[in-house]
């Protein structure tokens, strides 16, 4: 196992959530999924696309690259520092508008797109309804939206939640049960159906992903997330002790020095 936290260990992750969100989410599980969701939407030259809660824009800058110089990519975010980093993410040869904005309330014209994406940001929009009615509203008649959502949270989710929960507080533990709390296949298919999509497909699939070694990303996770700041806030002695639960149940799932993650991801198709 790796060495126990320490302040020096901590360095590394010292950036903006937003950052270690580009540096470290992104390459294990943001970049991975948003290549499927891109591969469902099956993008054509010249459509006009719009990334709804972008974060650092992983799945925005794929989606300009597929529609081309002919096509429209805009990215919406409602939080600016994880726009900041998907404007400084972005080669200059690729051009996208950004947007800093909820989704439930977007300034955007009615009909002004093609395609609709969302990437595992969903679950965490307070008033869900309002936030696909206005993806609705934005779509051009026809349009097509897809947003994936992951769950039912993996065991190994399941391990640090339970740990956040005894170590850093409940507030902590809740956000690991918000990531997952939105998956199932019915609930969703009604979401859509009820924001006035129609030929609603929803389509539930494992998605396997290979994990830095344990103590690795427990703190790239950590520092990625909004879990960042009760952390830090936490003692020392809190940390470790975090560290020392999560990696000792985590380590009988390592293989070849990191850990295999199999997550589940449910992913819906519709019109409007």
């Amino acid at each position: 196992m790796n060495a126990p936290y320490t302040q020096a260990n901590a360095q590394p992750y010292s950036k903006s959530p937003p950052e270690n969100y580009q540096r470290y989410f992104v390459p294990a599980i943001g970049g991975p999924v948003a290549e499927d969701l891109i591969e469902a939407a099956g993008l054509q030259p010249g459509e006009r696309v719009l990334d709804v809660a972008c974060g650092t824009g992983v799945v925005t800058r794929l989606a300009a690259e597929h529609v081309g110089p002919s096509g429209m990519v805009a990215g919406l975010d409602v939080h600016p520092g994880m726009l900041t980093v998907a404007r400084a993410s972005t080669p200059s040869g690729i051009s996208i508008n950004w947007y800093e904005a909820s989704a439930e309330a977007m300034p955007l014209p009615d009909g002004s797109f093609d395609v609709v994406l969302c990437q595992m940001g969903l679950q965490f929009m307070p008033n869900k309804p309002a936030a696909l009615r206005e993806m609705r509203r934005v779509l051009d008649r026809g349009g097509r939206i897809y947003v994936n959502v992951p769950g039912p949270k993996p065991s190994l989710f399941g391990i640090m939640t339970e740990a956040l929960a005894r170590h850093i507080g409940p507030q902590a533990a809740a956000f690991g049960d918000l990531v997952f709390s939105l998956h199932d296949v019915a609930d969703m298919t009604k979401l859509l159906r009820d924001a006035g999509f129609r030929e609603v497909d929803v389509q539930a699939r494992p998605k396997p992903l290979r994990l830095p070694a344990p103590v690795d990303f427990l703190w790239q996770y950590l520092y990625s997330t909004p879990l960042a700041e009760p952390v830090s806030k936490a003692s020392a002695e809190r940390r470790m002790a975090l560290e020392r639960e999560v990696c000792s149940r985590w380590q009988p799932l390592v293989t070849d020095s990191g850990l295999p993650l199999q997550v589940g991801m449910t992913t819906v198709a519709a019109r409007k």
